[in-house]
């Protein structure tokens, strides 16, 4: 078997002989659990038509046989593109020569986090937050709202800034805290232009709100997506596939996570050939995120 014949191996026939079915299927997409790393909820991603694969937990991707290479090292053994190959030829040939995939999840500790009441921002602390952070507050309120929550866990209620995600749950940051309520997800903001060309990405509410505050508190033309945790990449999917978009912006951290961020949105983008990408990480380099860059500026 050479090189060109194991990269037509189908990845869903390898994660089939693996015995890992997808959680979800259509003719041209398959997610998966990933078979190299633990998880929960399913990020791998499949493209059936271009036979290629995507794991947005890590933000990498390849064709079959960066796959069996990545299985093998998640099993400790040996990963070369021989190995690789090796793998291959004795599983395709009938000689089934794999360790099957084991995985051990961490039970999940997040606390349960009870909305109580939602009101306009008046906290004088969180005012004062959003001050060090270079927003307005009538930037902050057209967003954000001042919530009450408490934790399940230790019936502690606390104040902070808080924002809907498109699954009805609520994002919550303080200076000292930050989780959710509810499920999590991208938050979408609507663009000031009735379908507009382009969409926006940005990792968190407050990078959004940097450049609207640099904009004198002016909407952006384009559709904008809050991912709110880069895990949640693979969450924008639904709200740009086919939709006419014909650039993206991207305006996501300059740290790794960041890094394996955009290797997850360029993934996205080349399905949909229409879009072509613009990252603007040069707008505010050398700084870690847009808001670093926006403090900065403001000489916070």
């Amino acid at each position: 078997m050479n090189i060109e014949q194991a990269k037509a191996i189908p990845v869903a026939r390898i994660l089939e002989i693996l015995n890992i079915q997808p959680a979800r299927s259509t003719l041209k997409d398959s997610w998966y659990l990933s078979p190299i790393r633990d998880e929960k909820t399913a990020s791998f991603h499949v493209h059936n038509e271009r036979n290629v694969w995507f794991d947005f937990g890590e933000g990498i991707g390849g064709d079959s046989i960066t796959l069996v290479q990545k299985i093998l090292e998640f099993q400790g053994k040996g990963h070369s593109v021989s190995d690789s190959l090796k793998w291959l030829r004795n599983t395709m040939g009938g000689t089934v020569d794999y360790t099957p995939i084991q995985r051990s999840f961490v039970e999940n500790k997040e606390p349960a986090l009870v909305v109580n009441s939602v009101k306009p921002i008046r906290n004088i602390a969180l005012i004062h937050y959003l001050q060090g952070r270079g927003i307005p507050l009538g930037v902050a309120r057209k967003e954000l709202k001042e919530v009450l929550f408490t934790n399940s866990n230790t019936d502690k209620s606390i104040f902070a800034l808080g924002w809907r995600n498109e699954d009805d749950g609520c994002e919550l940051r303080n200076p000292f805290f930050k989780g959710t309520a509810g499920a999590k997800t991208i938050s979408f903001i609507r663009g000031s232009q009735p379908k507009p060309p382009g969409i926006h990405f940005f990792e968190g509410m407050m990078d959004y709100l940097s450049v609207i505050s640099r904009r004198d508190g002016r909407a952006l033309r384009d559709d904008t997506i809050v991912l709110n945790s880069v895990a949640c990449m693979k969450d924008a999917i639904p709200y740009i596939s086919n939709y006419g978009y014909s650039i993206a912006y991207s305006w996501l951290d300059n740290d790794d996570a960041g890094m394996k961020a955009l290797h997850s949105l360029e993934h996205i983008l080349k399905s949909e050939e229409t879009i072509a990408h613009c990252p603007m990480n040069r707008l505010y380099q050398p700084h870690k995120d847009v808001n670093a860059w926006h403090m900065q500026r403001l000489n916070l």
